[in-house]
């Protein structure tokens, strides 16, 4: 997935002009935030945003090294820029994110025009990084770094929906992920910094905000502090309580969590808390034990399926995401068809699903029963048609319903239409106008009567008021 950040207003008094930027963004939410920040940022700095790529003085890319083709795409998009570099030395050229963590210098000699190449935890370090290229140097910066809280503002994509860092890192080892290596160690920031984060947004007019980390579930165990009941004092759950009264948020989500870790107490304050949204993202990768051992993720199928049927007891309507891998090292035609039983056993609302792609120093990269890509192509096709098929029968018990949508913005392919999410973040369409000579304008909370479902979004017609 790759996005790219449009032109917002600026705020306060401009720095002086520099020039313009133009970043693309590959991969993760969490790539997304760092985006954010980097061109809050390169704002700060005097940068203003680029029409287009190709007319930026300075490009950036925020890179994503979990699968093969993210990174190979990654190395066509240089390409062209640094053909573009030797015609414009004064192009600025810089890689960040995860490929930049992972390669390191290396990429320097393959792209000898980069300027800088910087890891994630160097994201709220653009600024004096850039200082030193200006000064004449090419800098790469992927040693180990403590991730400081920002003293600068995240430039948002959107006015009304926004991420909020709250852990840094993993310390998870699964043996076909390379996060750990590029992103670092857990690094949880404190409650009271994520609050005030959350108090600054609510005061710009955001409505929603979604509490991000790689492995949100392990928020607080590297922060010191024990509960009379013995407990570790900072939790998700502990955090989830202590924002939800931030005035002007009507809206919490959180992702991704980890089946090891997602707590009977978790949901119980999911169920308890308003503001919270019913929708979960909740990997399971595969369906089968024997795989899930050899990824080394910790758990089994029973625990997975007893998460999802609490959740279900407690919030029926609730929307169930998840992350799926096919064709992992070893995996056999049976242990895929389990996959494929447990996606129609549980009914999932969205699966992001992926065939396996080994990845560099990764244990399982190096196993010899890697399966045929022709293998690895038919499963994801079957289980790319399962998964839709899945959806659209969720989808269906939306129909005649009345939903509460947060309205993000126009849609862009209907100008007479508005987009936003339902709680359980099934995107909705419906018409712009409110039906009193007026229009619906992002940020509203509108009750939305679904007419016709698809397997990934909605449309309606906005409820009389």
């Amino acid at each position: 997935m790759t996005a790219t950040l449009s032109p917002l207003p600026t705020q306060g008094t401009p720095a002086p002009e520099r020039g313009s930027y133009w970043i693309t963004t590959f991969g993760c939410q969490m790539n997304k935030a760092d985006s954010e920040r980097m061109a809050g940022i390169l704002e700060a700095m005097g940068y203003r945003a680029a029409a287009g790529e190709f007319e930026a003085d300075l490009v950036l890319y925020n890179t994503c090294t979990i699968r093969d083709n993210a990174e190979q795409k990654v190395y066509s998009y240089l390409g062209r820029q640094a053909q573009r570099k030797r015609a414009n030395p004064n192009l600025t050229l810089v890689v960040a994110g995860c490929v930049a963590q992972q390669e390191g210098e290396a990429l320097l000699r393959r792209v000898p025009e980069l300027d800088l190449v910087m890891g994630p935890q160097h994201a709220n370090r653009l600024d004096s990084l850039l200082a030193r290229v200006e000064q004449g140097q090419q800098v790469v910066a992927t040693e180990e770094n403590h991730i400081l809280e920002d003293i600068t503002t995240a430039r948002r994509d959107s006015r009304v929906c926004a991420w909020v860092n709250v852990i840094y890192g993993c310390n998870e080892r699964c043996t076909y992920c390379v996060v750990p290596a590029v992103r670092g160690r857990e690094q949880s920031r404190l409650p009271e910094a994520i609050r005030l984060e959350m108090e600054g947004l609510a005061a710009r007019g955001f409505r929603e905000i979604t509490l991000l980390g790689q492995n949100i579930d392990a928020y607080g165990r590297d922060l010191p502090g024990i509960t009379p009941e013995g407990r570790r004092q900072h939790t998700l759950t502990d955090l989830l309580h202590q924002v939800h009264n931030v005035e002007g948020i009507e809206r919490i989500r959180f992702a991704t969590s980890h089946p090891r870790y997602f707590t009977e107490r978790l949901i119980e304050a999911c169920a308890d808390l308003p503001k919270v949204c019913e929708h979960f993202h909740i990997p399971f990768q595969s369906g089968d034990d024997e795989v899930l051992r050899a990824m080394a993720r910790g758990y089994t199928v029973e625990r997975y399926r007893r998460i999802i049927d609490r959740i279900r007891e407690r919030m029926p309507d609730a929307a169930i995401s998840a992350d799926v891998i096919v064709a992992f090292p070893g995996e056999t035609d049976a242990q895929y068809r389990r996959t494929l039983a447990l996606i129609e056993a549980i009914g999932f609302d969205q699966v992001n699903t992926a065939a396996y792609s080994p990845r560099p120093n990764t244990p399982a990269a190096d196993w010899p029963d890697q399966l045929p890509e022709t293998v690895k192509v038919e499963r994801l096709q079957e289980l790319n048609a399962l998964v839709e098929r899945t959806a659209r029968a969720r989808s269906a018990r939306y129909l005649g319903r009345v939903e509460e949508v947060l309205v993000e913005g126009g849609n862009p392919k209907d100008p007479a239409q508005v987009m936003g999410r339902t709680r359980t973040n099934r995107l909705t369409f419906f018409a712009a106008g409110d039906g009193r000579g007026g229009s619906f304008r992002a940020g509203d909370l509108v009750k939305v009567r679904i007419e016709e479902i698809r397997a990934f979004s909605l449309s309606g017609r906005a409820e009389p008021t």
